[in-house]
């Protein structure tokens, strides 16, 4: 084998016609191996739906701080980046996911994965993968693209790993670093905070002599979200920043 591909993807939060796109897509692509960083609950109202599909698929998944909160019934607390409109509209979609979320999908987020280390075999190298959704000793941690890159060597250090993936920012990125090393975050799914809104996922391309990460943005059926956030009793505040209507503080 020359090569080998592996499909990364993050933070669906409830958007069911966004995981079906991605999904179709990897398949379209030939790709077997998939990944989740977690995410998989709030702000749009298919969380049953997805854990479902995650769950029939079998598709490896990690346990993001959302899952987390349903999982344990963890108070939500408000966050100073936040305004106070999204603050309001953050409590009612969590406390939607806290009603509806079925009792056996919380049993399934709770025994998910905080990290998960892969290692490939491509002629006679190895290439060990790191992922996580948001870092290393949290699934709560903001990184972005502007961070310093000591710490993101100091992850590829602590985790030892080739390339380390995360999700959790809703914002993408890839950084390239000395010896082939890479630190990349494959973006969001369900609630993309990139100006276009559109899905996105990782394709990792594992080669005999280096490893070649590639993002992939794609379109899905957003206006149908959009009436399904404005049907339920999710805030519409979840809606109007689907179609950047609104200005998130990031």
């Amino acid at each position: 084998m020359n090569m080998l591909q592996i499909a990364v993807f993050s933070d669906v939060h409830g958007n069911l016609p966004a995981l079906d796109a991605v999904l179709e897509d990897i398949k379209k692509r030939g790709i077997e191996q998939k990944f989740c960083l977690g995410d998989l609950v709030d702000f749009a109202p298919w969380g049953n739906e997805v854990i479902g599909k995650i769950r029939d698929l079998n598709i490896p998944c990690l346990m993001g701080n959302h899952d987390e909160r349903i999982a344990f019934d963890i108070p939500v607390v408000p966050l100073s980046k936040h305004s106070e409109e999204e603050t309001n509209a953050r409590f009612i979609a969590i406390n939607h996911s806290r009603k509806n979320i079925t009792e056996e999908n919380k049993k399934f987020l709770s025994a998910l994965p905080f990290h998960l280390k892969l290692n490939y075999k491509i002629g006679k190298r190895h290439w060990n993968i790191q992922l996580v959704h948001s870092s290393l000793s949290s699934n709560d941690t903001y990184l972005y693209e502007t961070e310093n890159d000591e710490v993101f060597v100091d992850m590829l250090k602590e985790s030892q790993s080739d390339i380390v993936v995360m999700g959790h920012t809703h914002l993408s990125f890839k950084k390239s670093f000395e010896n082939k090393k890479w630190v990349v975050n494959c973006g969001s799914v369900g609630r993309s905070k990139e100006e276009n809104r559109l899905a996105s996922y990782l394709i990792l391309n594992l080669h005999r002599e280096e490893i070649i990460p590639e993002i992939v943005q794609i379109s899905y059926p957003l206006e149908q979200v959009v009436h399904g956030i404005e049907e339920s009793e999710i805030p519409d505040y979840y809606a109007a920043f689907l179609r950047n209507k609104t200005v998130s503080v990031i």
